[in-house]
């Protein structure tokens, strides 16, 4: 085999990496791909349909892939898509963008300050939603024991403690913020089912 074709084998060899399997298809969503991306195992799936799934992991800790179960700590979206100009093809690489910044670090993830605000938001999504089993109670009680921590090295004061200790009014407050927004979930997931009903009924009486 000459010099060229060599190079020619190993350029065809690069574009399939970089593009889907042209017979296969996402394993989640089980159609064709739709901005399609890669893990870092070597598993395609669609964009919104990794991350989707991703919504129901660990809200700390990158998802695992539904196919070898390694955790993804890396998306690549296919080459090509970084011309297409829709916005949802935008909308969806933006997130692929943010997921990669938040889990540079590897298994545990290294968490950048500017994406935290996304790793807060997710947070309390969980919290709020009464089908997840974990209340959070480890991660939200230690970010308590930061706060009071700081709250007390900065020697403030305009908190009322009633003669508890700081550390004890943070921590209670914690538990408390948690039992809200499971409450307020519960209440959420209530009025939806109550809308579905009325929506249903609505569309089987006679006219």
């Amino acid at each position: 085999m000459d010099v060229t074709t060599t190079d020619e084998v190993i350029v065809d060899r690069n574009e399939a990496v970089e593009t889907p399997p042209e017979d296969d298809c996402c394993p989640i969503c089980f159609s064709s791909f739709t901005v399609p991306c890669r893990g870092n195992c070597g598993h395609w799936y669609c964009g919104s349909c990794i991350l989707q799934y991703w919504n129901y992991a660990a809200v700390s800790k990158p998802c695992k892939c539904p196919m070898c179960v390694r955790h993804i700590t890396t998306l690549s979206p296919e080459a090509s898509l970084q011309q297409r100009q829709e916005q949802e093809v935008k909308e969806v690489l933006a997130k692929i963008r943010r997921y990669n910044r938040l889990f540079v670090g590897g298994l545990t993830g290294f968490l950048q300050l500017q994406e935290l605000p996304l790793l807060i938001k997710r947070l309390v999504w969980h919290m709020m939603d009464p089908d997840t089993n974990t209340l959070y109670f480890h991660e939200v009680r230690i970010f308590a024991m930061l706060m009071s921590t700081l709250y007390t090295a900065a020697e403030f004061s305009f908190i009322p403690t009633g003669g508890f200790r700081i550390v004890t009014v943070f921590d209670y407050t914690a538990i408390a913020m948690i039992l809200i927004l499971r409450v307020v979930g519960l209440y959420r997931r209530r009025r939806l089912a109550q809308r579905v009903r009325h929506i249903a009924a609505a569309e089987i009486e006679p006219e």
